[in-house]
């Protein structure tokens, strides 16, 4: 068999479906509206790319290399699309490969397994158009068979209920089978052409025949049914007939080389005889063959497979003879019959290749390209990359925390070694000299900037004369409140004594004894501020020259000479034995080289922690711009695999892990070294006379600084105290002036009711001159008025009992109560002070006495005796009489000085200082304890005075009570 007539076997190609427009833009606008909730029109580009990118897959590319890039484009992006809008619904159309019937659904999954077929076809449509004479060609051709078998395979273990006839699992059975006898055919085409040994080709003949054959009893089963062309039938048939000849041929090569020359004459007839069927079917398919009919064969089919399967007998026949010859005239075998004959074996060479292998290929991934969505990210992606993210913290949380531990254990170290503080004291002595002398100490330093900005925003020179101030006004007010109490009081007592019975006041001393305990009180509170601002004086005049040193520019010049005192501060501290200059020079050299290595290690120490630094901060960028969405995007339906994969992508964060790992160790290294260097230093140096002339410095400036620590402690003491002292009073002072209006407004209230009741006492005492008797008009006197209540206290119930005209005078009928009688006694302890009643202004006088009848005329004078309400009656108003005598001097009742506040309809008609002060009003007395004692003068701080009194106060300021 020629070469030449091997590479002219024509191959069969599967069909490609055909499909109609398709819009993409509408649904998945609606997706990403209603599952991802952004607005659709952000992402019109990729609506429109995703549309032309199906346009250009399905419709405008033919079965060479860029239409199969195109359907790889796709469905790469198909895949993607589906993993974000699984449940998305288009309107798939597409045609049947092999009837053209029209089937439509809205899955995705159909338009994938349509993709697929797809590329199968144009993949077997590539590998039967390759020229198999070239060798790239031929290994081309094997690949693609191979890749189309995949994917047909993968189309049938994914896609279960086949919508369409070309997508059934037994025309995709019958397909795959085809592809990969074809697979195999090439690979046999292969072996001949590398010359490879006979016994191997016949066991890949015999492979390819036995899959023609099945092929063959398989495709009776579509006859009928118009699936498949007939000329497919035909090829394969014929290919069948003709691999057989082919496979027995060359295993006839294999036994004659090996001196079977009898089953190698029984093989060559047999396959003499298989040669003859396949030619006579090859002769009968090409008188019959339409182009036309078969687009899916080469043209040249026909006479393709005639030709090979011609030059194939005639080399079989050829072979058979000269086998025969042989065997007749010098070899004499015993022919076997067929039967006997062993069975050829079979090698399976074409295995299909599956389609994640075809879409792990970078180039492949290349033609994919960018996610086109890969904007929108799926909730449950968001969640699993939020997984990842909590262990990329957890990574991260586990270097810093190891970071922080060495960085705490060199800090540690360090701090319990004292190096930093002590090297600056052999680095002096190995200078020769103390060294710092005109050093401020930190600390004092702070305690001069703060002091120095409390003192320019308020000085204490300056807050006292205001607290002074602010005491003095208070006392002010207090004693002229006890004043005005006084004088009123007075002033009632000298109304009652010029009045007599006539003057029905109460006394003012059971109504002010609220008034008098706060005022008290509020005088006690002031009297022990007093004593503590004495305390906070003498703790500032006790302070004051060293704060003001401690804020001057000489502070420095202090320190300097607390640290020379005892010695020059040039002295050099190993001087202190002239014989010894060379023993000390010595001494100063290897303390020298000790505090240079020191300071070598501590340069190492930083530098190692300043390198682990910069790389924590690599590491953290590193893991902030790490994000697996598109992997988990991809993996999406993989369930199981999180783990697997977050480990995996932890891995690229190793190398920062063994940085950070090995600077830790070079740290540890370097502190061992410190360590073992600075107790070295410390052997050596530590005892020396320079040590001890150093301990002596040091000592002295320790004593300054507590020094002016303890002057800072009492300064700091002193403006407490003095914020205590302001607060105290700024709240005395409120509380003051709150017992000032009260105090007035009882007052100003009295008054009026006073200016009411001399007025009537006026009037009465005129209506009680003697005037002539005048005759009656019945001749009699008039009735006497009973006897008025006795009062309820004891001054008014003397005054109120005195009869001036015994028990036989005249009485007239008992007057109406006037308002102002209210005041008969003094409230009852619960009740807060309310200043009597008055006349209602706006009330006509006629109202306020009810007019006699014309004959009732006062026959004679009389003196009223002052009315009064008892006391479990505050608000009883006895009727008027019938007859009343005075009835015409009711015009004198609006002598009486109006109310400045119109009475309620209550009982308590005029405004209380209750009314004015309602959270607590001075009826609760301010009790005397309220007040703290003065304090003692160890409660401003920690600088110590003579002991408290027992029973002091915790706070050098009484704080008076808030309302």
């Amino acid at each position: 068999m020629s070469i030449i007539s091997a590479h002219n076997s024509p191959m069969i190609s599967i069909p490609k479906k055909t499909t109609e427009e398709v819009d993409w833009t509408g649904p998945i606008r609606n997706a990403i509206a209603h599952s991802y909730g952004e607005d659709p029109d952000n992402y019109a580009t990729e609506c429109g790319n995703l549309q032309r990118c199906r346009q250009d897959a399905v419709k405008g590319a033919g079965s060479d290399m860029t239409a199969k890039d195109l359907l790889h484009k796709y469905f790469g992006q198909l895949e993607l699309l589906e993993l974000r809008f699984s449940e998305i619904r288009v309107n798939f159309p597409w045609r049947d490969a092999f009837t053209n019937k029209l089937t439509t659904q809205t899955s995705i999954a159909f338009e994938k397994a349509s993709i697929i077929f797809q590329i199968a076809a144009t993949h077997s449509a590539i590998a039967a158009s390759q020229n198999r004479a070239d060798p790239e060609g031929l290994k081309r051709a094997f690949y693609y068979f191979r890749t189309t078998a995949g994917m047909l395979t993968y189309i049938n273990d994914n896609f279960l209920h086949a919508p369409s006839i070309d997508l059934s699992r037994d025309v995709i059975k019958f397909l795959v089978g085809t592809i990969l006898a074809q697979a195999t055919e090439v690979f046999f085409e292969k072996c001949t052409d590398e010359k490879k040994g006979n016994p191997l080709v016949a066991k890949i003949a015999a492979q390819t025949a036995f899959m023609y054959t099945s092929l063959s009893e398989e495709v009776k089963e579509f006859m009928g049914k118009g699936i498949f062309d007939r000329n497919w039938v035909t090829v394969i048939q014929t290919k069948a007939k003709y691999f057989t000849s082919v496979s027995q041929y060359y295993r006839g090569l294999a036994d004659s080389a090996t001196g079977k020359h009898g089953d190698a004459l029984v093989r060559f007839t047999v396959a003499e005889t298989a040669a003859k069927e396949a030619n006579r079917t090859a002769s009968s398919f090409a008188s019959l063959f339409v182009t036309q009919m078969s687009p899916n064969l080469p043209p040249d089919a026909a006479p393709c497979l005639q030709e090979m399967t011609k030059a194939h007998l005639a080399l079989v026949t050829d072979k058979k003879n000269e086998a025969q010859r042989e065997n007749d005239l010098i070899y004499n075998a015993v022919l076997p019959t067929p039967e006997t004959l062993p069975q050829i074996d079979k090698a399976a060479v074409a295995t299909p290749i599956t389609i994640q292998e075809v879409y792990a290929s970078p180039d492949v991934q290349k033609v994919i390209g960018v996610d086109m969505f890969i904007r929108l990210i799926p909730l449950s992606v968001h969640e699993s990359a939020s997984v990842y993210s909590e262990e990329k913290a957890k990574l991260v949380r586990g270097e810093v925390e190891k970071a922080d531990n060495a960085e705490a254990e060199v800090k540690s170290a360090l701090d319990a070694l004292g190096i930093k503080e002590g090297l600056v004291r052999y680095k002096a002595i190995a200078e020769g000299g103390v060294g710092g002398e005109a050093e401020l100490p930190i600390e004092v330093r702070r305690w001069k900037e703060d002091i120095a900005v409390m003192e320019e925003r308020e000085s204490v020179d300056g807050i006292m004369p205001e607290l002074t101030r602010m005491k003095e006004t208070v006392r002010r007010e207090l004693e002229g409140v006890s004043r005005d109490l006084e004088v009123e009081s007075r002033e009632c007592e000298t109304m009652r004594v010029k009045y007599d019975h006539l003057w029905t006041q109460p006394p003012s001393s059971a109504m002010t004894k609220t008034l008098r305990q706060d005022l008290k009180a509020h005088l006690s509170a002031l009297d022990a501020a007093a004593q503590s601002d004495q305390q906070v004086v003498h703790l500032w005049d006790s302070v004051k020259s060293e704060i003001r040193l401690l804020l001057s520019p000489e502070i420095e010049e202090v320190f300097r000479a607390s640290t020379e005192r005892g010695g020059a501060g040039s002295e050099n501290l190993l001087d202190l034995d002239v014989g010894s200059d060379a023993k000390d020079e010595e001494e100063r050299v290897k303390i020298g080289q000790f505090v240079d290595e020191i300071d070598e290690r501590l340069g190492r120490l930083n530098k190692i922690q300043h390198e682990r630094g910069q790389v924590l901060k690599d590491l953290k960028d590193k893991v902030q711009q790490d994000d697996v969405s598109h992997l988990l995007l991809l993996n999406r339906r993989n369930t199981g695999v999180e783990s697997t994969l977050f480990a995996g992508e932890l891995e690229k964060f190793r190398p920062y892990q063994q940085r950070l790992a090995a600077t830790v160790h070079h740290e540890q290294v370097a502190l061992q070294e410190l360590t073992t260097l600075w107790r070295g230093l410390r052997d050596m140096a530590g005892r020396g006379p320079g040590a001890k002339k150093w301990e002596e410095r040091e000592k002295r400036k320790k004593d300054t600084v507590r020094r002016f620590s303890r002057a800072r402690d009492v300064y700091m003491e002193v403006r407490d105290g003095l914020a205590k002292g302001l607060q105290f009073y700024t709240e005395l002072t409120e509380l003051t002036a709150a017992l000032k209006r009260n105090a007035g407004s009882f007052i100003s209230e009295r008054n009026v009711e006073r200016e009411a009741l001399v007025s009537q006492a006026e009037t009465e005492r005129r209506l009680a001159i003697p005037k002539a008797p005048s005759t009656s008009t019945s001749g009699g006197k008039p009735p006497v008025p009973p006897p008025p209540p006795k009062p309820s206290t004891g001054l008014e119930a003397s005054f109120g009992s005195m009869n001036l005209h015994g028990s036989n005078a005249p009485r007239s009928p008992l007057p109406p109560p006037q308002p102002s009688r209210q005041w008969t006694s003094p409230p009852p302890p619960s009740q807060h002070y309310a200043p009597p009643p008055t006349s209602q202004p706006g009330r006509p006088p006629s109202q306020a006495y009810p007019l006699p009848p014309p004959s009732s005329q006062p026959s004679g004078p009389y003196l009223p005796s002052p009315p009064s309400q008892l006391p479990s009656q505050p608000s009883y108003q006895p009727s008027a009489p019938p007859a009343d005598p005075y009835a015409s001097l009711g015009m004198f009742a609006s002598t009486n000085p109006p109310s400045p506040h119109p009475p309620p309809p209550s009982q308590q008609q005029y405004p209380s200082y209750m009314q004015q002060q309602p959270q607590q009003g001075y009826g609760q007395p301010q009790r005397q304890q309220s007040y703290a004692a003065p304090p003692a003068q160890s409660q401003y701080g920690a600088y110590q005075t003579p002991p408290p009194p027992p029973g002091a106060s915790s706070s050098p300021f009484p704080l008076p009570r808030l309302r």
